[in-house]
């Protein structure tokens, strides 16, 4: 696990990485087009940057609807990189949030599924169309191949004096030599969270 932070009253947990991949048929034999994954994984990270609150469960239900008792994590942020969606995902203080955690923490390699909407070509080509992502739910096994995101810590802030040391780093912001002397300090302290 990588170490990073945010927050007083500890560190949060986040899922990052590959949730849907474009254009390679999956397990459940669907083919997202990279055209259809970019514009709907746009409109949920617009979503997200809106304000609103995209929650994810434990496994997929068996519709669109998401359970509060079922919740985990929230997604804080998704984009495109190649023919692949990623996302960042919060583990969330819940019951289920809190079995991801442990699992994690032990070491289980969790996985991420979208749930979403679409049309499936009847032509036997799998191809997906008018696909809309509702949300990114954490499976055992996900449908998507790469779909494994890395568990990471966000906790830097969190360190003993990285706020202090953030504080600093404003107030030297004209002096060179004081700017040098911060760096290397800050690498070093870095490179022991790693």
């Amino acid at each position: 696990m990588v170490v990073e932070s945010d927050g007083e009253q500890g560190k949060n947990l986040y899922m990052k990485g590959i949730c849907i991949q474009g254009g390679i048929r999956n397990a459940n034999q669907r083919v997202y087009p990279v055209n259809e994954i970019g514009r709907a994984v746009k409109t949920l990270n617009d979503q997200v940057t809106g304000g609103y609150s995209v929650l994810g469960e434990v496994d997929h239900p068996d519709d669109l609807k998401i359970n509060l008792d079922r919740v985990s994590h929230m997604i804080t942020e998704m984009w495109m990189d190649g023919p692949n969606g990623y996302g960042k995902m919060k583990i969330l203080p819940t019951p289920m949030g809190n079995l991801v955690r442990t699992m994690l923490e032990s070491g289980v390699k969790l996985g991420v599924s979208s749930r979403g909407s679409g049309n499936v070509k009847e032509d036997g080509s799998g191809e997906v169309t008018d696909f809309e992502i509702i949300t990114v739910d954490v499976v055992a096994q996900p449908s998507a191949p790469g779909a494994y995101p890395t568990p990471i810590y966000e906790h830097i802030m969190n360190t003993r004096g990285g706020y202090k040391a953030f504080l600093t780093a404003q107030e030297v912001q004209g002096d060179a030599k004081a700017q040098k002397y911060l760096k290397e300090s800050l690498l070093k302290i870095i490179g022991g969270l790693q």
